[in-house]
């Protein structure tokens, strides 16, 4: 459960942010697009991809990349880029089954033809680590239940629903493949049906974070790993759009520690609480310039 206090900063951000966006709609554009790289990447990267950062901008620009790289990950990474694309283009688009094999044929399409849109069929199992996915003829029926639940819980807040679906969705994993990387683009579509833009789950922090909510909900259908992941990527997608629509200019984070006289350890482990206003490109911290930090 996230917890009051993380509650009451997002929902401040959030006014700021709808404070900030009017008129703006093309600069969010153009941020959501330049972020794309870098959400295909990281998501990607939690599959094992090999690919770099640096590559995955280059195929999506259709540029050349300096060594072989598979046709499974030039589709992987294209077909994420269309997919996260899709969603942010479909404004009004409806979380049930039909989408979401939709979203799945778009991504593993040109990968794997015989997979791409449909669920695990009879005698299709997967396990994921210590964890077996419950047999294929019971799917349908559990993502009913996983869809009515998280339409019927309105009353909670939006990210405990969202935490909880997600580790859900991966504990049914109910496709052959794709499953991890479909859970994290339908975070992104719910949160932007609440009003709000795109977080990126990181690679970096995948042992630490993202595989541990895993093993919580496994052990005791515990979420609160997750809420907070997801409530401090969510700070730090608003708190990146924020200093972007106040029109700030953005340095490196240690930059700003040396300008501002203050320890660049402290700041950035301020950055990873987001008890700040600091966020990541490329992986690397960065603030507005003109922020003035609370002493």
């Amino acid at each position: 459960m996230i917890s009051y206090y993380n509650k009451s900063r997002i929902k401040q951000l959030k006014q700021v942010y709808e404070q900030l966006r009017n008129g703006k709609s093309s600069l969010l554009v153009m941020i959501d697009e330049v972020e794309v790289p870098e959400l295909v990447y990281n998501s990607n990267a939690i599959e094992n991809s090999t690919l770099t950062l640096q590559e995955t901008e280059r195929i999506l620009l259709e540029l050349e990349v300096a060594r072989n790289i598979s046709v499974r990950e030039l589709f992987e990474a294209k077909n994420l880029a269309r997919v996260t694309e899709y969603i942010r283009n479909k404004p009004d688009i409806k979380l049930d089954k039909e989408a979401i094999l939709l979203l799945h044929h778009m991504l593993i399409g040109g990968i794997d033809d015989k997979i791409a849109g449909r669920f695990r069929a009879s005698h299709e199992y997967v396990r994921v680590g210590s964890h077996i996915a419950p047999a294929p003829e019971h799917i349908e029926q559990l993502l009913d239940n996983l869809l009515t639940d998280y339409e019927s819980s309105h009353d909670d807040y939006f990210l405990d629903r969202i935490s909880r679906f997600h580790l859900e969705f991966e504990r049914i994993h109910p496709f052959v493949d794709g499953n991890g990387r479909i859970g994290r683009v339908l975070i992104n579509m719910q949160l932007m049906l609440h009003g709000y833009p795109p977080v990126i789950i990181r690679n970096k922090g995948k042992r630490d974070y993202y595989y541990p909510a895993f093993q919580s909900y496994q052990d005791s259908k515990g979420t609160e790993k997750l809420d907070g992941l997801l409530a401090l990527s969510l700070m730090e997608s608003l708190h990146k759009r924020i200093t972007y629509l106040e029109g700030q200019e953005i340095i490196a984070l240690t930059d700003y520690a040396k300008r501002a006289g203050e320890s660049a350890n402290s700041l950035l482990n301020a950055a990873r609480r987001q008890t700040i206003p600091a966020f990541r490109e490329k992986g690397i911290w960065k603030i507005g310039s003109e922020t003035a930090l609370k002493s």
